[in-house]
């Protein structure tokens, strides 16, 4: 049987025991808090150092519409370009077409806007034609034929007509693909400016963008890296040929 003696150690070291317990929790949690607090600061403090790199629009609509619009599209052109890679004249043949059909697209737009009365203006033209021409074909187009011959009708390949005379057809191909996928876009794009100084600034700065984005293609499938030299390199190698056109010239002697 225990003593009280027994009986009132056993108590102190449970209350030891417990006390020790709550102590380590309480540790761990201080020290989990801490961490938490550590890393917080942490984040707050790279985010201050952190610039914006989301750029300030540029006070040029015109100029804002088309730096969207060249997100969307870029990226299909350069996959599309650097498939090309057989022969220059492909990549070549691909960047005309690109430009041209570009140039060809919005040419027509803006000349509609400029004068939205010249289309109205040329179909009462070809109206007045045909009507002024019906008199002199009267009695031919009474006559009904009712055994016409039947024509076959060639179908026209599209790229025919999307074609450059003299390029690389298969950069024309290549070209008339992707222009399908990137059209609309461009032209949606164009279709939302009205200021005459937007559009202009849009169309120059497009062509002048797929320019230089095909350059900065170009260089990416053959770059023109010169290798790094210096001092000691070049005068030893100086020193080499010196010494093997000495050898020579004894040789003939």
């Amino acid at each position: 049987m225990k003593t009280p003696e027994d009986l009132l150690r056993e108590n102190v070291r449970d209350l030891i025991s417990l006390v020790k317990k709550k102590n380590k929790k309480e540790n761990s949690e201080e020290v989990q808090l801490r961490q938490i607090i550590r890393e917080f600061l942490k984040l707050e403090l790279r985010e201050a150092k952190t610039p914006d790199n989301d750029p300030s629009p540029h006070k040029s609509t015109g100029i804002n519409v088309l730096e969207d619009l060249l997100k969307k599209i870029i990226p299909v052109i350069e996959d599309d370009f650097k498939l090309l890679t057989t022969a220059d004249e492909q990549r070549e043949s691909y960047r005309a077409h690109i430009i041209q059909a570009t140039v060809q697209t919005l040419t027509p737009v803006d000349l509609n806007n400029d004068a939205p009365g010249q289309a109205d203006a040329g179909l009462e033209e070809e109206v007045d034609v045909k009507i002024s021409g019906d008199e002199g074909d009267e009695e031919e187009e009474m006559f009904i034929d009712i055994n016409p011959e039947e024509k076959e009708e060639v179908e026209e390949d599209p790229r025919d007509s999307f074609g450059i005379e003299g390029k690389d057809t298969t950069g024309r191909n290549m070209a008339y693909t992707t222009f399908k996928k990137i059209e609309s876009a461009i032209i949606d794009a164009y279709d939302l400016l009205s200021n005459a100084e937007d559009q202009e600034l849009f169309f120059d700065y497009l062509v002048a963008n797929l320019k230089l984005y095909f350059d900065k293609f170009e260089n990416e499938i053959k770059p023109n890296v010169q290798e790094p030299t210096n001092q000691a390199y070049d005068t030893a190698k100086d020193k080499q040929a010196d010494e093997e056109e000495s050898e020579t010239l004894d040789l003939e002697i």
